[in-house]
């Protein structure tokens, strides 16, 4: 059976493969996604669109993880660095244009039966709209 650590690492290891599959069987099918500045969506139904929205609209890939856990592994945290290139036009967000980012975040982790059943994600939204704002695409 693997720690909490090294299924948070497996976690961003897919998402850094873009390996929807893997991704996906990390997570319990009720897994609730608290979206930073967004709302909460329940599911891995939910979830799969989600991912699909964000490989249409943004590259990303996450460097410096670090991961943190409790005793008792039902509880951990990741930091890390979102090194991303805007790709399409986000729902109420600034227009696409190939444009760059490098923002610090943060995530929290719910563990249930080995699988992640709780992610909340965390970054300066504002920093980001700056970024994607300011430089030319």
């Amino acid at each position: 059976m693997q720690t909490t650590e090294q299924l948070i690492n497996a976690y961003y290891a897919a998402f850094n493969a873009g390996d929807e599959a893997s991704f996906m069987a990390l997570l319990t099918d009720d897994v609730v996604h608290d979206i930073n500045q967004g709302e909460r969506e329940i599911g891995k139904t939910a979830f799969v669109a989600f991912w699909a929205r964000m490989h249409r609209c943004y590259k990303e890939t996450l460097t410096d993880i670090v991961v943190l856990t409790n005793a008792t592994g039902d509880r951990a945290a990741a930091e890390f660095v979102v090194h991303g290139k805007y790709l399409a036009a986000d729902d109420g967000l600034p227009p696409a244009r190939g444009q760059t980012y490098t923002l610090p975040a943060g995530a929290f982790f719910s563990i249930r039966g080995g699988k992640v059943a709780r992610i909340s994600n965390y970054y300066n939204l504002p920093d980001w709209i700056r970024q994607v704002s300011e430089m030319p695409g």
